[in-house]
């Protein structure tokens, strides 16, 4: 009797242990299917950090234009302007796709685009721009022609001066959003080299010209962009009716000679 209740103990321990051995194993199998399909969800995630990589250096080119009517393209019976043409030089050169925006104002001096680069979508379009476009100075020189009355050194010395002032602070407005992009300053042709006091004209956009690029010059990855010898020989060739802005052929040029400084990599070549 005794030995038959202890065969019926001996069984009943048997069938818990076997059963805890099976809840073991599912609880294993389970476990371990479970962590193999995560790994094999990891391995069919995108790595982000790759993925954001490949974003940033893209398919396409970046391009904002700031300044004042050079940049607006005031005078191109088209409306491209030097940007215009600039974009289709780029194109035969390059494979990425091109996206620019153009925010400049006609009539916009250092003080005002100064002003204007407070504003949160003009910073924005610098903060993801590869490449920007910059026409600044022609307005603070010129004032629409009146400079021409007030030629004296010292009336110059002083605007100039205040325009490099504005101009050092546009500089470096500019780098605190981007750090990378270049920067394309293109600088100043004389409209009245044809006229009367022209070799005084001349000589005041030259010395215009070389300060400006002195202060592009001590800035990194900004690039000043002559046009001056483009328009110096055949001005009324390049000029639009007021005398003034570019004409279609004007623009063409100074868009050709920026398109030209910008380079891409082998692989974003055509």
């Amino acid at each position: 009797m005794r030995k038959k209740g202890l065969s019926l103990v001996t069984a009943l321990s048997i069938l818990s242990a076997l059963v805890w051995l099976a809840g073991l194993a599912w609880v294993l199998q389970d476990q371990f299917f479970a962590d193999n399909k995560n790994r094999q969800a990891e391995s069919l995630k995108p790595d982000t950090a790759q993925q954001q990589k490949q974003n940033s250096s893209g398919k396409t080119l970046q391009i904002a234009a700031i300044g004042d009517s050079l940049t607006r393209g005031t005078g191109d019976p088209d409306g491209k302007g030097y940007i215009g043409y600039l974009k289709e030089e780029l194109a035969k050169t390059t494979k990425k796709e091109i996206e620019l925006t153009n925010s400049a104002i006609k009539g916009q001096t250092s003080v005002q685009l100064l002003k204007q680069i407070q504003q949160p979508q003009i910073q924005r379009q610098i903060k993801n721009a590869d490449v920007i476009l910059l026409t600044i100075g022609g307005n603070d020189l010129f004032r629409g022609g009146q400079a021409l009355e007030e030629l004296e050194s010292k009336n110059i010395n002083k605007t100039e001066d205040v325009y490099l002032s504005n101009l050092k602070v546009i500089y470096k407005e500019i780098r605190s959003l981007n750090k990378n992009g270049i920067i394309y300053h293109v600088g100043l042709y004389n409209p009245f080299s044809d006229m009367q006091d022209s070799k005084t004209t001349s000589s005041i956009v030259r010395k215009w010209n070389y300060d400006s690029a002195n202060a592009a010059a001590a800035q990194p990855n900004i690039i000043y962009v002559p046009t001056f010898d483009l328009f110096e020989l055949n001005v009324n060739d390049y000029l639009y009716s007021d005398h003034f802005h570019p004409n279609k052929q004007g623009y063409q040029l100074i868009g050709e000679r920026t398109a030209s400084l910008i380079r891409f990599s082998e692989e974003d070549q055509k």
